[in-house]
C-alpha cells in the first residue's frame, strides 16, 4: 500500500512540475536561417511575393514529387495563397496565404530592403503560424541579398503546445533551410538582370496573317541591317505579287540568338488571310495537309509545312501569327538595347511564375519608328508570349487588356532596322496550362 501511495505522490509531483515548467516556458517560439545570394533584389522580391514558382524552391515535392498545389486569391502580394494535400506524413496538407509584402515593388531596389510576410495553416502544433522573410543588400558593394527566413508560432497558455517548441527544429527549420537552400538553385537559373526600369504589361493580342522570311547574320548590327533589308525587299516584291497591303510595321521574331549569330524573321503584317496562288486561293486559317518534299529540292509555291506555314515565293512564307496574352514592354534607344529588353522580360516572367516557351511561341519586336540617323535611336514595342499569366503585371491594374494587335500602329514601315546587341537569352521557365481564378499545378 505504502508503495501505492509513493507511485501516487511521484505522479503528482510530475504533474505539478510539468505544469510549473510549462507555465514558465515561452508562449512562443521561432527558428530562422539566413542565405545570401548574388542576385537582384527586386528578383528575390518579386519571386517570394508570389507563389507560382513555390512548388519549384519549397521543400514540399521533395518529399512527394506528386503534391498537388492550388493557387487562390490575388495573383501577387497581399492575399495570394497556395494550398497543398499530399498521402506523404511530412507533407500532409496546407496552406500558406501572404498577408504582407513591404514596400511596393517598384520601391524595394531604392529602400534596398523588404519584408513579407506568409501564414500557415497546417497540422503542425500552435496558432498564428508565420514565416517572416527579411531582405537586405548584403556585401562590400551591396550586391548581394541576405534572405532571412523566420518560422513564428504562438502556443498560448496550451502546456503540450508549449513543450512542442522542443522539437522546432525538427520539420519546421527542415522546411526553412531546404526552402532557402532550393531558392538559390531556382534563382540561379534566371537571367541575374535589373529589371527595375522595366514597365511591362500584360495585354492580349491578335491573331493576325503575316508574310515572313527567315535569315540570319552575324551578331553585327550592320550584317543583321543588311539581311532585314534584303528580306524585306523580297516581301515588298511579293505583297504586290499577291495584290495584298502592310497592315502594321514590320516585325522581328527572335528565332535564336547565339554567340556568333543572330537567326531571326523578318515579318509584315498584311490585310487579309486568303491568298491567291497560281489562281488557287488559299486560306491561312485552315491549314492544309503538309506537302511531302523530295530530298535537295525547294518546296513549291502553295505547298504547306507543318506548322501551317504556307510557302509563297521562294523565302517568303506566310502564316497565321500571335494570338494569345503577352508580357510587352517599350523601348526607346538604339537596336542593340533589344537583346537585353528580351532578357529582362524573360527574367520577369519567370519571377512572376508566368508560362512561357520561346521554342514554340517565339519572342519578337514590332518596329513603332524606325532608327533616327540622328540619334540612332529607334521606338519598339517588345512581346514575350505567354502560355499562362494572370489578367495584369503588379500595378497594371485588375482588368484583363483588351486584344490589341501584334502590330499596333497603324502605319506600315517597310525599312531596314537591326535587333541585336550584345546580351544571351537564357532557357526559360517550363510553360503550364492556364487556370481559372483558383488553379491546380501538378
Amino acid at each position: 500500500m505504502m508503495r501505492v501511495l509513493e507511485f501516487i505522490v511521484a505522479l503528482i509531483m510530475v504533474a505539478i512540475l510539468f505544469v510549473v515548467i510549462g507555465v514558465l516556458m515561452p508562449d512562443h517560439s521561432s527558428t530562422s536561417r539566413s542565405v545570401e545570394v548574388s542576385h537582384d533584389l527586386r528578383q528575390v522580391y518579386d519571386i517570394l511575393s508570389n507563389f507560382r514558382r513555390f512548388p519549384d524552391y519549397g521543400v514540399l515535392r521533395a518529399y512527394d514529387p506528386n503534391t498537388r498545389f492550388v493557387y487562390s486569391g490575388s495573383a501577387y502580394g497581399d492575399g495570394a495563397a497556395v494550398s497543398w494535400k499530399s498521402s506523404n506524413p511530412k507533407v500532409q496538407w496546407g496552406t500558406l496565404t501572404i498577408t504582407r509584402d513591404q514596400p511596393r515593388p517598384t520601391e524595394v531596389s531604392t529602400q534596398g530592403s523588404a519584408e513579407i510576410e506568409w501564414t500557415l495553416k497546417n497540422p503542425w502544433v500552435g496558432h498564428n503560424k508565420r514565416f517572416v522573410i527579411e531582405l537586405e543588400r548584403a556585401g562590400s558593394s551591396g550586391r548581394l541579398v541576405r534572405v532571412t527566413m523566420r518560422y513564428k508560432v504562438d502556443y498560448g497558455w496550451n502546456l503540450l503546445d508549449r513543450y512542442s517548441q522542443l522539437y522546432i527544429h525538427g520539420d519546421p527549420a527542415a522546411f526553412v533551410q531546404y526552402t532557402l537552400s532550393n531558392l538559390q538553385n531556382v534563382l540561379a537559373s534566371i537571367p541575374n538582370v535589373d529589371y527595375n526600369p522595366l514597365t511591362p504589361a500584360i495585354v492580349q493580342t491578335r491573331r493576325e496573317p503575316i508574310l515572313f522570311v527567315s535569315t540570319r547574320a552575324k551578331r553585327t548590327l550592320e550584317d543583321v541591317s543588311t539581311a532585314t533589308q534584303k528580306a524585306l525587299t523580297e516581301i515588298d516584291a511579293a505583297m504586290k505579287k499577291l495584290g495584298v497591303k502592310a497592315a502594321g510595321p514590320r516585325i522581328t521574331i527572335t528565332t535564336d540568338y547565339g554567340s556568333q549569330n543572330y537567326a531571326f524573321d523578318v515579318a509584315v503584317p498584311i490585310d487579309t488571310s486568303t491568298l491567291a496562288l497560281a489562281k488557287q486561293s488559299y486560306d491561312l486559317t485552315r491549314p492544309g495537309t503538309p506537302t511531302a518534299q523530295t530530298q535537295g529540292t525547294a518546296p513549291a509555291p502553295g505547298s504547306w509545312e507543318k506548322d501551317g506555314t504556307l510557302v509563297v515565293d521562294g523565302n517568303v512564307m506566310a502564316r497565321m501569327a500571335f494570338g494569345g496574352k503577352a508580357l510587352e514592354a517599350d523601348l526607346q534607344a538604339s537596336p542593340a538595347s533589344l537583346p537585353l529588353m528580351r532578357l529582362n522580360l524573360e527574367a520577369y516572367a519567370q519571377t512572376h511564375g508566368y508560362g512561357f516557351d520561346p521554342n514554340a511561341h517565339r519572342m519578337y519586336d514590332v518596329v513603332v519608328q524606325d532608327v533616327d540617323p540622328n540619334t540612332g535611336e529607334g521606338s519598339y514595342k517588345v512581346y514575350l508570349p505567354l502560355s499562362w499569366a494572370p489578367d495584369a503585371v503588379p500595378g497594371q491594374g485588375t482588368q484583363p487588356a483588351g486584344a490589341t494587335s501584334a502590330a499596333p500602329a497603324a502605319a506600315a514601315t517597310i525599312s531596314a532596322s537591326a535587333s541585336v546587341g550584345a546580351a544571351a537569352s537564357t532557357a526559360p521557365a517550363a510553360s503550364v496550362a492556364a487556370p481559372a481564378t483558383a488553379a491546380t499545378a501538378g
